[in-house]
């Protein structure tokens, strides 16, 4: 697919996660209001078989569940969502990411940790709140769902893909054309979504660090391991590591591009820029010029501001 738009869509990673918790309702009202494109929900069940936007499998990196539920830890010492019904889930508090062992937040900069009155929605709850907000600013925000590690969920007998396309039907997000992209690291699962579950909605295979660099060994892996995905997605979600090497561009994205997939690298954060970039400026007029399609990004405000800029830098250049 050609790339037509001025600037990439602007995806907010995990709702506007620079400036509120993660995953929060909160988070995701403000990024609708900084006018991202669309709103990522990274989706896990709980025991009641209840889909919940959380981005682990686990909960005591972002809430106080080692607090109310000590004795509720596996033996890794885990706290997991699919251990926990709903209304247990609704009890804890959602803060700013942070390191268990330590406390402290990942990001030092960002909202305090431990502030707030803030929750774990419900995958339901979300989509009624974002198109709400679509209803009441008359403007549509699309939504962006990643389902989480469905082997573990099928292991403890529970089809997350299953009952995450149920609940989005029910929200009318169904064919292509609707404002939603739907994303998964697990290539089988991708591919059961569209040719077993007939699901018609836009699909994003994600690729991590090394499954970008295993692609990238030679123009021929590259090309069979795109002419695959293309079989059964319509674009592709790398780690930025996999789309520039030292601020070099890869063949990812144009040869993508040749196969008709788009191209929605991940993570663009402001405190934590892709190595080899020293500026967050520098990675998005390099995005700009390569010709992504969309960007994941912490700060959807910056990242709207910065792609502006770079386009109209490239247009008088």
């Amino acid at each position: 697919m050609p790339h037509t738009r001025t600037i990439p869509l602007i995806i907010a990673h995990r709702g506007a996660s620079g400036y509120l918790p993660e995953h929060t309702l909160e988070a995701k009202a403000m990024a609708h209001a900084l006018r991202a494109d669309f709103l990522e929900q990274d989706v896990v069940l709980t025991k009641d078989s209840i889909p919940i936007v959380l981005h682990d499998l686990y909960l005591e990196t972002v809430t106080d569940v080692a607090r109310l539920f000590p004795q509720r830890a596996r033996d890794d010492g885990r706290f997991y969502a699919i251990d926990f019904t709903l209304e247990e889930i609704h009890q804890l508090r959602v803060t700013e990411r942070f390191h268990p062992e330590s406390g402290q937040a990942v990001f030092l900069n960002r909202f305090p940790a431990g502030v707030g009155q803030f929750r774990i929605p419900t995958l339901e709850e979300e989509l009624a709140f974002i198109q709400g907000l679509n209803k009441s600013t008359r403007r549509v925000a699309g939504i962006y769902p990643e389902i989480k590690q469905p082997a573990f969920h099928r292991a403890a007998g529970q089809d997350i893909s299953r009952i995450v396309l149920d609940v989005l039907t029910k929200f009318a997000y169904v064919n292509g054309d609707d404002p939603c992209f739907l994303q998964c690291f697990d290539a089988q699962e991708l591919r059961r979504i569209r040719e077993e579950l007939g699901c018609r909605l836009r699909l994003i295979q994600l690729l991590d660090e090394q499954q970008c660099q295993k692609s990238l060994v030679n123009a021929e892996a590259l090309h069979f391991e795109l002419s695959v995905i293309a079989k059964y997605a319509d674009g592709i979600g790398p780690s930025l590591s996999g789309v520039f090497q030292n601020r070099t561009p890869t063949r990812l994205v144009s040869s993508a591009h040749e196969m008709g997939l788009v191209v929605h690298p991940w993570t663009y954060r402001a405190d934590a820029v892709a190595a080899g970039f020293p500026s967050f400026g520098e990675l998005h007029e390099a995005s700009v010029d390569l010709g992504v399609d969309g960007v994941f990004t912490d700060f959807p405000d910056q990242t709207r501001v910065l792609m502006l800029q770079s386009r109209n830098s490239t247009r008088m250049g």
